[in-house]
């Protein structure tokens, strides 16, 4: 199979510069010289987006990956099965081969998040940090080291106060409200109508719709965000009985 033939096919950006070309630049070169061929063609501005977006995701991918020092067959397995369902079939058998050579690389998370932070609009941006979450969880368990990789990368990417609500939905106990009220950026003193206008905002904020430039797959996965913050929303009305 032709490196490029389905997943990036088309060409890509900004990704072929900076500290983020710099290590795609190796890897491609790498995979080049064993014999696999690159394609390119003439591709829109959308498709030269979307394939910038995977190829920052997968980099950042394997940084929580090796947060732990060490890469399990288990996570390496979800992490197909997430590429299996977000690139289809023979595109995660291209993004596989990428990741594993990201794997092998060394490089600054923080100047790759920088970088990113430069192209990508600020919904393509929580969508990069909610999915790494979405990747780190999905063992059950969200590690320190893999949420202090997150958290560097995030820095450069978002605010505090949604990476704050991004975590929320992936880390620590839902037995209780807190997490609700820390997905939705208020305290639990806030007034019913504070709690409709921080959920109004942020389900506005993080509507799965302002990421259809990045692609159908990509959007579906921004509904699981969306959802949780309906979630949250729900959780405390019932708490507060509120119809």
């Amino acid at each position: 199979m032709s490196l490029g033939k389905y997943l990036f096919a088309g060409g890509l950006g900004f990704v072929l510069g900076g500290p983020i070309g710099a290590v795609v630049g190796v890897v491609l070169t790498s995979m080049l010289s064993s014999g696999k061929e690159y394609k390119t063609t003439n591709s829109s501005r959308r498709q030269t987006v979307q394939n910038d977006f995977r190829m920052v995701l997968l980099l950042l991918f394997a940084s929580v990956m090796k947060a732990d020092g060490t890469v399990k067959k288990t996570e390496l397995n979800v992490v197909k099965q997430f590429l299996v369902r977000t690139f289809g079939e023979e595109g995660a058998l291209e993004a596989l081969q990428l990741l594993k050579e990201f794997l092998k690389q060394n490089y600054n998370v923080a100047e790759i998040s920088q970088q990113a932070s430069l192209y990508f609009n600020y919904s393509q941006r929580t969508e990069l940090v909610h999915l790494l979450f979405m990747i780190a969880a999905a063992d059950g368990l969200v590690s320190e080291s893999e949420i202090n990789v997150i958290h560097t990368a995030a820095r450069n990417l978002i605010s505090q106060s949604d990476f704050e609500s991004i975590k929320a939905m992936f880390v620590g106990s839902k037995t209780n409200t807190d997490w609700a009220y820390k997905v939705l950026n208020i305290t639990k003193d806030a007034t019913d109508d504070e709690l409709k206008k921080a959920y109004r905002k942020m389900a506005m904020k993080f509507h799965p719709d302002k990421v259809n430039n990045l692609g159908e797959k990509i959007k579906k996965q921004a509904e699981e965000k969306f959802k949780e913050i309906q979630k949250a929303y729900e959780t405390i009305k019932k708490e507060r009985n509120i119809a």
